[in-house]
């Protein structure tokens, strides 16, 4: 039986990639709603946006970006009541950052740093192989345990959504939603098919400030500096999962990182019972 959806927040007023990962197909049903969110950053989210947060289940907001995206884009959370703000920064896969150390770098000369990010941007890895270098890192698999364990027994009772982003809400939130999804069952179709979506959400408005933004720095937009800023690919997702399977799946993975077994049972409660 396929959950019916909350009559609340299933878009958020100023962003772009913003969804509510509930409905997705497990073999005994679907994912439930209200749960786990994912969006790009929150900095430009509207008044209308922040009403929306207060009134939605959301109590704790995942935050991957590095110090420098954050202190250069505010996340807007509303002042209607608390919302638990968790930092969280992954190194890979912040190419926005990059974009903005580049332009910031030519605008103040600061020559070496620009030379830094140029170099950075002129030597792009593939998507795929980004977000399994991601999931390598030293505290890669102890960091996504946590925000699965903020799922699994969020802290405010009454507000138990949790919402994870972080730039474009495509790269390092596209990894830990796809952890997420599979830790619980969800059929990885439906897991590839989300990471997909992002693509298109990204599309216009949001991709074309972007383009704007990296013009400023005079560097080429290659079709690879294009892909990594805003495309989803479906067989970087399938890399992933792939590389998952060699680790036993995305719960042992979790589990490595520290996730216990009655930690992964309440997820699979909240998430999929």
């Amino acid at each position: 039986m396929t959950p019916t959806p909350p009559a609340q927040i299933t878009d958020l007023d100023g962003t772009f990639n913003f969804r509510d990962l509930g409905g997705l197909p497990t073999p005994g049903g679907a994912t439930n709603y209200g749960v786990l969110f994912r969006s790009d950053a929150l900095h430009k989210v509207t008044p209308a946006g922040e009403a929306e947060l207060a009134a939605s289940d959301i109590g704790v907001v995942v935050d991957f970006r590095t110090a420098f995206e954050r202190d250069t884009a505010r996340d807007k959370l509303p002042r209607a009541r608390a919302i638990t703000d968790v930092h969280m920064p992954l190194q890979v896969g912040n190419m926005m950052s990059l974009v903005k150390e580049g332009i910031e770098a030519k605008l103040l000369g600061h020559t070496e740093l620009g030379r830094n990010a140029a170099k950075a941007m002129a030597n792009i890895p593939a998507l795929g192989d980004m977000y399994v270098s991601m999931l390598e890192g030293d505290h890669a698999a102890s960091d996504f345990a946590t925000v699965a364990r903020f799922i699994a027994t969020p802290p405010h009772a009454d507000y138990p959504g949790v919402l994870v982003h972080c730039t474009a809400g495509k790269d390092r939130t596209g990894v830990c939603t796809a952890l997420m999804l599979d830790a619980v069952g969800v059929q990885r179709d439906a897991i590839v098919a989300d990471y997909a979506a992002t693509a298109q959400n990204l599309g216009g408005e949001w991709l074309d400030g972007m383009k704007k933004e990296i013009g400023k720095t005079g560097l080429e937009l290659t079709p690879a500096l294009l892909e990594m800023i805003g495309g989803s690919p479906a067989a970087a997702m399938e890399q992933v999962l792939s590389w998952l399977d060699t680790k036993g799946g995305a719960a042992a993975y979790l589990q490595s990182g520290g996730l216990t077994d009655a930690e992964l049972a309440s997820l699979r409660e909240r998430f999929v019972g």
